[in-house]
């Protein structure tokens, strides 16, 4: 059962310790660093991005030269299986595998739980807009939150995990 407040307490702004910790603590996520977002997003790359890559070129494709001239197809054939992917990732886990490698998770901005699949989705296209443009990638560094475009955009956040959950 909730404790009543007198009238006279709150006409006049007063709050016990007791609600100010309650208050303070749910407004706040542990946001991860740039720098281990940006050493997540580069082991990501290598671990997902990369073969995804070395296979339609050389599989797809019969090596660069073809890849050069059917560059939009190419990166197509790239983008989808990589979005299928981290999408899974995200949505099974909350984390790619570099994201587990620097111990940061997905989460939804607003409740700091699990983030929807359709937020998880347009985060994805939010972030390939975000690093095609150059407001999208500066953003980052004048946010106190660290949040980029893409966090913006699609409500989400990366953070860094509890030290004592248990997987």
């Amino acid at each position: 059962m909730a404790k009543q407040r007198r009238f006279r307490d709150v006409k006049q702004h007063r709050e016990t310790i007791d609600e100010k910790v309650v208050v303070e603590s749910k407004d706040t996520l542990p946001y991860a660093s740039k720098a281990e977002k940006t050493k997540a997003f580069i082991t990501d790359a290598f671990m997902l991005l990369m073969p995804i890559m070395y296979l339609v070129v050389y599989l797809v494709f019969d090596g660069l030269k073809d890849f050069a001239q059917h560059r939009v197809d190419g990166w197509i054939y790239i983008l989808i299986p990589n979005f299928i992917v981290v999408f899974l990732f995200f949505w099974k886990t909350g984390e790619t595998p570099g994201c587990r490698a620097y111990s940061i998770e997905l989460v939804d901005s607003k409740t700091g739980g699990k983030a929807h699949p359709i937020a998880i989705a347009l985060r994805y296209y939010f972030e390939l807009i975000a690093i095609a443009s150059i407001v999208g990638l500066v953003m980052e560094f004048f946010r106190s939150d660290n949040k980029g475009l893409h966090d913006l955009l699609s409500g989400t956040v990366l953070i860094k995990k509890a030290e004592n959950s248990i997987e």
